[in-house]
């Protein structure tokens, strides 16, 4: 029995294709022009941002919603984080609101899972400093099992910022564990050490790492690290490492294109890739509505058995 989801790491097989076989249900109350069903009726859910998010915030409040929850958002910047509440604090009064899921993203490492030792509230992690994004990645694998029976021997490339993204460390852990093959490429100021430790191959040149590829990731590149020197600039970044067609072409003939967004149009990836027929950008979005409704119930109900 789970109360939370803090990361896919100690997270069974079995229980990743439960949340997303649950998920796949949920999809059609999603395509259905009467958005709302019962499965958290008399339920409270809070949203607590200590980052700016477009997408998993409004994601998480919109699934809530159509499951029938009282739903709540607090950033840190509209709360009294600015007066000098503590997290702890923070987190205790919301739980002594009633507050049945608590959906929380913070800069430190590690903060939702100390959160989940001090309220009833089960806590989802959407997203913690550089350690995990468990529902990004369940809504990626929920995207590929869309275009694939199974994601056992596919060959998954994530290229870009490896270091800093918390997207990549919950993907490889859920991939896998589904039996995928994952390769990681992006310049060498950008690859942790010891990546391979987690049983992935690293390349510091894309080409590599795209090779026969069933699907193709892209990640973000925050913006702040050019300032810090580890490249050199926008425009040599986007001429070494960004997937433009050309490049996709190194991949299977029926490989997809994905992005955890939101997406620096010419950096990561070309326009026109973006905007094409192996896109699944805009899919994915869907399906991380779908995803956090399942999560949200399942935990409801005791967990991902």
């Amino acid at each position: 029995m789970r109360k939370d989801l803090l990361g896919l790491k100690d997270l069974s097989a079995q229980e990743i294709k439960n949340i997303l076989d649950t998920a796949k249900s949920m999809k059609s109350i999603i395509e259905n022009p009467k958005k709302k069903t019962p499965h958290l009726q008399g339920k409270t859910v809070v949203n607590l941002f200590y980052e700016n998010s477009t997408r998993t915030r409004l994601s998480f409040e919109l699934a809530a919603k159509y499951m029938s929850a009282n739903a709540a958002n607090i950033t840190a910047s509209g709360s009294s984080v600015q007066k000098g509440e503590t997290l702890i604090d923070t987190a205790e009064t919301i739980n002594a609101m009633g507050t049945d899921i608590l959906v929380m993203r913070h800069n430190m490492s590690g903060a939702p899972h100390l959160i989940s030792k001090i309220v009833d509230a089960s806590v989802i992690n959407a997203g913690d400093g550089m350690d995990e994004h468990p529902t990004q990645a369940l809504l990626d694998m929920l995207t590929m099992l869309e275009h694939f029976d199974s994601l056992e021997g596919k060959k998954v490339a994530i290229i870009g910022d490896i270091t800093h993204s918390r997207v990549v460390r919950s993907n490889i852990y859920g991939l896998k564990k589904l039996g995928a093959e994952v390769v990681v490429g992006g310049p060498a100021t950008l690859m942790p050490a010891g990546i391979e430790d987690m049983g992935v191959k690293a390349y510091t040149t894309i080409q590599e790492a795209i090779i026969g590829a069933d699907i193709v990731m892209g990640l973000r590149i925050q913006l702040e690290r050019q300032k810090k020197g580890l490249f050199p600039s926008i425009r040599e970044y986007y001429r070494f490492f960004g997937v433009d067609d050309d490049l996709m072409k190194l991949a299977k003939p029926h490989a997809i294109l994905m992005h955890p967004g939101p997406v620096n149009r010419g950096v990561e990836l070309s326009t026109s890739l973006i905007d094409g027929e192996k896109s699944v950008i805009v899919n994915q979005v869907t399906s991380g509505v779908a995803v956090r409704m399942a999560v949200m119930y399942m935990l409801s109900i005791g967990g991902f058995n």
